[in-house]
């Protein structure tokens, strides 16, 4: 029994050989996601003196002996009254775990703690959230972004008046893990 002989093709008849489609477009959604990551991370929210800021930016009129022909203009500023600021100390913080991993609310009470906020509670939240949040009662927004931000929480929000949550207490409901 003989079999049959196929013809040969060398490379030049045929051209280069691609891999298919699908290896392409896999490869180039790694080359993204591998610069997604690359340009977005970094250290995380961090507090801000922006009294500091303020006083850096303000210009200051100097008479230098290279400025014969300008006269110094100093623009005017109205000066508003700095917001005190937060004694962490000063605010309960009651924790909610929205999620099923257990003993995440406890975990993050421990943060807030560490953090200089007075925990008045840690324990599970029945609803839905959409994202992790920091709720605030009336007034209270200035501290509620600045537990926000010692949270690395981005979302912040009045406290739900028709809910469960504390007209005195900041609310923090979690949905996931905090990074």
């Amino acid at each position: 029994m003989t079999f049959p002989t196929w013809p040969t093709r060398t490379r030049d008849e045929r051209g280069a050989v691609l891999p298919s489609p699908v290896v392409l477009l896999s490869i180039v959604a790694v080359v993204l996601a591998a610069i997604a990551f690359v340009a977005t991370r970094g250290d995380g929210p961090a507090e801000r003196d922006i009294s500091a800021t303020k006083a850096a930016a303000t210009p200051t009129a100097t008479d230098e002996p290279g400025d014969a022909g300008t006269e110094p203009t100093a623009t005017p500023t109205e000066d508003k009254p700095a917001p005190p600021p937060v004694v962490r100390g000063d605010h309960s913080v009651v924790v909610f775990n929205n999620t099923a991993i257990r003993g995440l609310a406890g975990r993050v009470a421990e943060k807030v703690k560490a953090a200089g906020w007075k925990v008045a509670a840690a324990d599970n939240w029945y609803g839905t959230v959409p994202a992790t949040s920091v709720y605030f009662p009336k007034g209270k927004k200035a501290v509620a972004q600045q537990l926000a931000l010692d949270l690395g929480i981005a979302r912040v929000l009045p406290a739900d008046t028709d809910s469960d949550m504390s007209d005195t207490n900041l609310t923090v409901i979690l949905t996931g893990e905090l990074d």
